[in-house]
């Protein structure tokens, strides 16, 4: 097992089925990621092929599962069916809308919820359950970030002190780790590519575990 103190502020270049088997049970405040959609796009180390998602998705959620106690996830709409059912759905809504999709133009996306509102248990009162935000991305080298301000504000939904620790698994260009890092957070960064790793250490000005 890992010691905490010695894997927080940092970017793992890894597998992260791997890494997050060695991080004791219920040690992370917030998991937040956001996955890859099953779109047939080619990332630097990953073919997300629909059948590759639904092998990814059987691997990682029960390790995000039993690390968090609390777990956000952006798991795109066509996709929500390939996950363990969540305590709650929150949503994301694009009021300008942001592509395409069977029904029309895409104007909201799910956020799977899983553990207990850190609000409500903590009896903080209640926060609603919707992010709205027409906010675009950065692209930092990396076709699917998200926009630094929707995940500051999902920190602060899925977290309520600074200090937390919040991981994300499939890190990409860095972006939570940048939001945590600016509302004091501790963060914990993982990603299996050199390439989205050197971007993410270009965000953090900070070297990158091998």
């Amino acid at each position: 097992m890992y010691e905490i103190k010695d894997i927080i502020n940092k970017v793992h270049c890894c597998d992260c089925l791997e890494f997050m088997k060695d991080i004791p049970d219920k040690s992370i405040d917030l998991v937040l990621t956001d996955p890859p959609y099953g779109v047939n796009f080619d990332y630097d180390q990953y073919q997300d092929t629909p059948e590759n998602l639904k092998k990814l998705v059987d691997s990682f959620m029960p390790e995000l599962l039993r690390i968090g106690k609390v777990v956000l996830l952006t798991c795109g709409n066509s996709n929500q069916h390939l996950y363990p059912k969540p305590d709650h759905i929150l949503a994301w809504i694009i009021t300008a809308g942001a592509g395409m999709n069977n029904w029309g133009f895409s104007c909201w996306q799910p956020i799977l919820a899983y553990g207990k509102d850190p609000y409500l248990a903590n009896k903080l009162g209640g926060r609603p359950d919707i992010i709205m935000s027409n906010e675009t991305s950065e692209k930092f080298g990396h076709s699917c970030t998200k926009p630094i301000n929707v995940w500051k504000k999902l920190i602060l939904r899925g977290s309520i002190k600074e200090g937390d620790i919040v991981l994300d698994p499939f890190l990409g260009s860095g972006t939570t780790a940048v939001a945590a890092k600016a509302l004091k957070r501790n963060f914990i960064g993982i990603e299996i590519s050199e390439n989205y790793c050197s971007i993410a250490r270009d965000r953090l000005r900070q070297d990158v575990l091998f």
